[in-house]
């Protein structure tokens, strides 16, 4: 087992890493910006190194400095968390070239479901349904008219870098390809400095499902369930939940056993996120791959009593798996709602500024994962993600119950959140009927 771990992050994905590490032993070196030098979590870590500026190429997007301070600090693995580096391959690479450990999975198996185009062909060998598409990338405007009169319309213009939402545009007609498809590629440039960009039809109003998936060095490979991810913003994640009110038992099982064999056939190890949409009809297609844990990992937490964190430190120490996949159980309903520093009466306009007034609800069955507290200054320069409320109880009307009672019980003062909003869904009649879809928000609570 590791001696000494770097957490390459900030914020409360950085707290999560440093108690994983103290319950096992491990000491822990926190990197951190200038904004983020009065951070809560630095005096919980054994060493603290400032790696630079506010902005995150000066600091937490900064490889060169990352890994001077973990060989200035002596450890042997890093922990990227998720957003920043997590997915990068390049940097996962660096890593072990320095013979520092990087915890998660391979950089061939990061290159390979990382880039969208590979991840499909992947998919697709191994028997997992797909929704119509290009089969591989869209090359020109014509091409993708082609393309389109093929698959159907309305199709989805996505970049083969993107992902988690993102490089995504729609087209409902020939009109709108043709003045779409060179923007995307542009776009797809700008933000991934990758223009690919492949087609597939789009699944209208479908559900949000991601199966949890462990590897280990040796080849074994479980699923721990899944996750509804359906209640977003602008396909941001607002409310997770397991198990999903969409699935029956067959349909779970054929939908995890795909994301296993997916898994399976590219040597994963370490957490990772199969992720699907489910159609009106209940068919299930391939969505993407993210090869790190993800910020609603506790759900799963929750309702199976595994600690993913300390889970993918053991498998970056060669452990191996000794859960089997028999052994796995979803237990009760758990429900993770994400509270961001956002002014949703002003167009979720970001709310950073001094915190003047805090307390977390409590009670039993409720966790609350934030570095947040009072007289914290939340700054501009990041995601304004301060905090995940999830709430674990028997049943989902128990569970929901519950969320509405320590959501009542938050005060943020004055900063504008996301609370309310949470709120307003936890109370929607088709919410609690289990009726929703990835459009929900926007057609149901945001008209006008």
């Amino acid at each position: 087992m590791f001696r000494r771990i770097l957490v390459a992050n900030r914020g409360e994905v950085a707290l999560r890493i440093i108690r994983a590490c103290k319950e096992m032993g491990i000491e822990t070196v926190a990197v951190f910006s200038q904004a983020d030098r009065n951070a809560s979590y630095l005096h919980l870590a054994d060493e603290r190194i400032c790696i630079g500026g506010a902005p995150s190429v000066e600091s937490y997007l900064n490889i060169p400095r990352i890994i001077a301070a973990a060989e200035i600090a002596d450890v042997e693995a890093i922990h990227p968390g998720y957003g920043f580096l997590a997915e990068n391959a390049h940097f996962a690479e660096v890593c072990r070239d320095c013979k520092i450990e990087f915890i998660g999975p391979s950089v061939e198996s990061m290159r390979a479901l990382g880039d969208k185009i590979k991840a499909k062909e992947l998919a697709r060998k191994a028997g997992v349904p797909m929704a119509p598409d290009s089969n591989g990338p869209v090359d020109s405007v014509e091409q993708a008219v082609q393309i389109a009169e093929q698959i159907g319309y309305p199709v989805a213009i996505k970049a083969a870098a993107g992902g988690g939402g993102r490089g995504i545009r729609f087209a409902h007609n020939e009109a709108t390809l043709r003045s779409s498809f060179k923007q995307a590629q542009s776009e797809a440039e700008i933000a991934f400095k990758d223009g690919r960009c492949y087609m597939e039809r789009c699944i209208e109003n479908f559900r949000h499902i991601e199966i949890q998936l462990l590897g280990d060095q040796q080849g074994n490979v479980v699923h721990l369930a899944e996750r509804e991810c359906s209640v977003q913003r602008r396909r941001q994640k607002v409310i997770e939940e397991s198990p999903s009110a969409a699935l029956d038992p067959k349909l779970r099982q054929e939908i995890c056993d795909a994301a296993v064999r997916l898994a399976r056939s590219v040597g994963y190890y370490s957490a990772g996120t199969v992720e699907f949409m489910l159609d009106q009809r209940g068919q299930f297609y391939f969505l993407e791959v993210n090869t790190r844990i993800q910020v609603e990992h506790p759900v799963t937490e929750m309702v199976t009593g595994e600690d993913l964190v300390k889970w993918q430190i053991r498998v970056a120490a060669g452990e191996p798996l000794t859960l089997r996949q028999e052994d796995i159980r979803q237990q009760g309903c758990a429900i993770e709602c994400r509270i961001n520093a956002e002014d949703p009466v002003h167009n979720f306009r970001p709310s950073p500024g001094r915190v003047e007034a805090f307390v977390a609800p409590g009670g039993l069955g409720v966790r609350w994962d934030s570095h947040i507290y009072q007289g914290y200054e939340i700054p501009s320069t990041y995601d304004s993600l301060i905090g995940k409320l999830i709430v674990h109880r028997p049943t989902r009307n128990e569970a929901i119950a519950t969320a509405r009672r320590a959501l009542d019980e938050f005060v943020i003062h004055p900063t504008k959140t996301t609370i309310a909003l949470c709120k307003d869904v936890l109370r929607h009649e088709r919410f609690v009927n289990g009726e929703w879809d990835t459009t929900f928000i926007e057609r149901e609570m945001l008209k006008g």
